[in-house]
């Protein structure tokens, strides 16, 4: 097998995440959340839990998706109302409408200045949607969303997370790691509530899935992005509970057959 030199790091078959991006023809945010919607899977990491990726993968990814110009438009998002809106063909009203009662779902966020959430969509989403739903970009609104918007409901934590947790399911199939992302959504309280052994707690604490892309590294913005990865009403905890538990029986029975606590 030919070596790949990484930063002077010589990898068996590997590359590093900025190689990867070159060679696919993406600027590394793109490969990044071309990374984290799993159309470019990561292979085993490097020294430090550094992500690398094989040339395999690589090429797989050009060719089921074919040139770069149709790879960047998957991963290509828009920013905020007024964006996300013109790419759907309404108006910025209409599209907070649409985004709040959890029509479409954003993709990530970042924090302005202000310390206010500026979500992120993926713009071939959009045109999806607009192509999809026509009737939805005109008219009244339906009963189901006067009812959300009267009642001040904002889904668009709620459907980013459901995204962002099931993104991270698929990267794993083992229960440990599984356990650990539906543990990471939900508060410390619950956490111990469903999770009564302190040495589990631990274990997935530690098994933790790193802050998402674009989270943000100034402290005061981190803090109102944290609110954001903490699921919040009573019928969105009691899912994340209940999924954790299943988890944690299938975690449990893989330890008991391994003899082992953990992923194996």
């Amino acid at each position: 097998m030919t070596k790949t030199i990484v930063r002077g790091e010589a990898v068996e078959g590997l590359v590093g995440g900025g190689r990867a991006a070159e060679e696919l023809g993406l600027s590394r945010s793109e490969f990044a959340r071309a990374v984290q919607l799993g159309i470019v899977r990561a292979g085993p990491p490097g020294p430090g839990g550094a992500a690398r990726f094989t040339r395999t993968e690589l090429g797989r990814v050009r060719s089921v998706e074919g040139p770069p110009d149709t790879l960047r438009g998957l991963v290509e998002t828009v920013a905020g109302a007024e964006a996300a809106a013109a790419a759907l063909g309404v108006g910025p009203s209409r599209f907070t409408r649409l985004a709040r009662c959890g029509h479409v779902t954003p993709v990530g966020y970042r924090i302005n200045r202000y310390r206010v959430v500026v979500w992120l969509y993926l713009t071939a989403e959009l045109r999806d949607f607009a192509a999809a739903r026509p009737g939805m970009l005109r008219g009244s609104a339906p009963p189901a969303d006067r009812e959300l918007m009267a009642a001040k409901a904002d889904l668009r934590p709620r459907k980013w997370r459901e995204r962002h947790v099931g993104l991270l399911l698929r990267r794993t199939a083992d229960p440990w790691e599984r356990a650990a992302v539906l543990a990471s959504v939900l508060p410390e309280s619950d956490v111990c509530g469903t999770v009564p052994d302190p040495a589990e707690r631990i274990l997935l604490a530690g098994l933790a899935p790193p802050a998402p892309y674009g989270h943000p590294q100034l402290p005061a913005a981190a803090a109102v992005a944290a609110r954001l990865l903490v699921a919040e009403d009573p019928d969105e905890i009691l899912w994340y509970r209940t999924s954790l538990d299943f988890a944690l029986t299938g975690a449990r029975g893989q330890s008991k057959s391994t003899g082992e606590r953990g992923p194996t």
